[in-house]
């Protein structure tokens, strides 16, 4: 049975008893563009056709928040506060209570600790990045990084942060950090990093035993700590996390009271992820910890991993780069591209950023619009929440470590065979897609630096130029935001190079 229909979050029921997805997230992006455009926000409740055209009122957005960015705060905060209007608690005997008064009030019975010791090597191991079959350390990643950078694969602030990280091996030994993870058994996650660098890391996802004795087999072969909640029985010696584990849709009062009692500064990291409608409210129980964390303890950090497929503001630097490569096409290119653009009624390479949009004493800025339509809203609705949580988070004076982390081949992308085929065929276009093993070790170390670098981007004392500068300025974005085409207009160009490339 779903978690739905047992209490925990979920939408709220509108009159006829439907909980409906596409309701919510357009009453939420309404809200967000309500501060800046009244007009777009009508525009986008009007909106029917909401599964294919929510890129356009997600871009209308981001280009009406780099436009004003002094409004960016007060849309994002009532991004927020409608998301969180429009779910509710269900506390599992018939009652639902609003969010926020169900995080205020933990029902039920409290969470239990279990804890693991690693039993490895006793020094925190040394970073190095598995790339292509090498482990890239020292010079030779040195290499790498300048690699990457001069050929478009991430930004300026990426590799600069790479770098800090390279050079600073001190960083690594993590024995004075609490880190959580929220979804700590995912694929994409730093956990196997973390307990080879002494940290004690606080491990939340859900009661699966199988999940469960993976994440013991990667703690005890570390040299940290770690530390789970436990929701039914506690382990034995032999299988010590035997019982851990607690639903982040059902238990989120609890495990925002059981991580709050910890009584450390904890670094807390969203990284769960869920298909579907389900993506949206996972990512609105991980916010209800986080705000809950930040008022129990100033100290609390905060980190998330964006997705390259979304759409974001950059300076105009970048902007010009992206349409200069559209201008500098050749004669027969032009023609071809032409006449495969008429015959598609002009939904085929479409030029990627065609003007700039004024920020006055914040500067000129191109949006790029690398949205996914096949991913749907309810992914783009979930990051974008991520976002708005980042940047009200860092103006509140936490450090707020928002990443965005390449294309990655994981098991859950490549099943989808469109996906599939489309990542064979991103390298026609100058998109570097990255195995697992490599973003992990990358996107681990980004969240190092942004802990450690008083200087960082992450830090709220950093001056930005403009507020959405923290989302870009160290992106690992694989080169997708430089393609002067908009990517999902030669998507499925991609895919069918990646189909002809495995025959």
């Amino acid at each position: 049975m779903a978690a739905a229909d047992n209490g925990g979050i979920r939408f709220r029921a509108d009159d006829a008893g439907r909980r409906s997805t596409a309701a919510a997230g357009k009453a939420t992006l309404a809200a967000a563009l309500r501060v800046l455009d009244p007009a777009a926000a009508d525009a986008c409740l009007a909106e029917r056709r909401w599964r294919q055209a929510y890129p356009q009122h997600v871009r209308a957005l981001v280009a009406l928040q780099a436009a004003a960015p002094q409004a960016v705060l007060a849309s994002c905060r009532a991004g927020l506060d409608a998301a969180w209007a429009g779910i509710e608690f269900g506390m599992g005997d018939g009652r639902a209570l609003p969010l926020a008064e169900a995080m205020a009030a933990p029902a039920g019975p409290a969470l239990s600790t279990a804890r693991v010791a690693g039993k490895g090597d006793a020094a925190p191991a040394r970073w190095e990045v598995p790339y292509r079959g090498r482990r890239l350390h020292g010079d030779a990643l040195a290499r790498r990084i300048d690699a990457w950078l001069a050929a478009g694969v991430l930004e300026p602030g990426c590799a600069q942060a790479l770098h800090a990280a390279r050079t600073h091996p001190e960083w690594f030994d993590l024995s004075d950090r609490h880190l959580v993870l929220l979804g700590a058994g995912s694929e994409a996650g730093p956990l196997g990093w973390l307990a080879r660098w002494r940290a004690n890391v606080v491990a939340v996802d859900l009661p699966r035993p199988a999940v469960w004795k993976r994440i013991a087999q990667t703690a005890l072969a570390g040299n940290g700590t770690l530390i789970a909640p436990a929701a039914a029985a506690a382990g034995s010696a032999a299988a010590p996390l035997a019982g851990a584990g607690a639903d982040l849709l059902l238990h989120t009062p609890a495990l925002a009271a059981w991580l709050a009692g910890l009584g450390v500064p904890l670094d807390l990291g969203a990284i769960a992820y869920a298909d579907g409608e389900r993506h949206v409210r996972v990512t609105l129980a991980m916010d209800a910890i986080a705000a809950a964390l930040c008022r129990a303890d100033a100290r609390t950090t905060l980190a998330w991993m964006a997705t390259p497929t979304d759409v974001f503001a950059l300076p105009q630097a970048f902007a010009d780069t992206v349409m200069a490569a559209y201008e500098a096409r050749g004669l027969l290119t032009r023609a071809a591209q032409a006449g495969v653009r008429a015959g598609s009624g002009g939904r085929s390479f479409v030029p990627h950023i065609e003007s700039l949009v004024d920020a006055g004493a914040a500067g000129r800025w191109g949006v790029v619009d690398a949205l996914v339509v096949e991913q749907g809203p309810n992914y783009a609705l979930a990051k974008r929440l991520q976002q708005w949580r980042a940047l009200v988070a860092r103006a509140a004076g936490s450090v707020a470590s928002i990443n965005v982390a390449p294309s990655t081949s994981t098991e859950s992308v490549i099943s989808n065979p469109a996906l599939a085929a489309a990542f064979r065929g991103a390298k026609a276009f100058d998109i570097e897609v990255f195995e697992p093993d490599t973003t992990n070790a990358l996107m681990a170390a980004m969240w190092v630096h942004d802990l450690r670098n008083p200087a960082g981007s992450a830090q709220p004392a950093t001056a930005l130029a403009h507020p959405l500068q923290l989302l870009v300025e160290q992106a690992n974005h694989g080169g997708l935001w430089r393609v002067p085409y908009l990517p999902r207009s030669v998507l499925p160009f991609a895919a069918l190079l990646g189909l002809m490339k495995r025959r």
